[in-house]
């Protein structure tokens, strides 16, 4: 069995368009997320997300590479050493 890592992940979407896509994505992977919180914040014309996720760092990597190559999509990871 791989060692699964706990972490958190923070997207930034400034470009709308882009959100059908990483829902998709994030339907997919939906195995590694332990909770979603989402933020509009309208002042700035963004959202911001964080996810919990649990998973190995392959898969997450995997999750967060295709996230981090959709138009106007920031991503960024930081996972539990344990």
């Amino acid at each position: 069995m791989e060692n699964k890592r706990l972490g958190v992940v923070g997207i930034v979407v400034e470009d709308r368009e882009s959100v059908t896509a990483m829902n998709r994505i994030l339907s997919d992977y939906s195995d590694l997320i332990i909770g979603r919180m989402g933020i509009p914040y309208r002042e700035r014309e963004v959202s911001v997300i964080s996810l919990i996720v649990d998973g190995s760092t392959d898969a997450i990597g995997a999750m967060t590479g295709k996230l981090g190559r959709l138009p106007g999509v920031q991503v960024k990871s930081a996972l539990a050493t344990k």
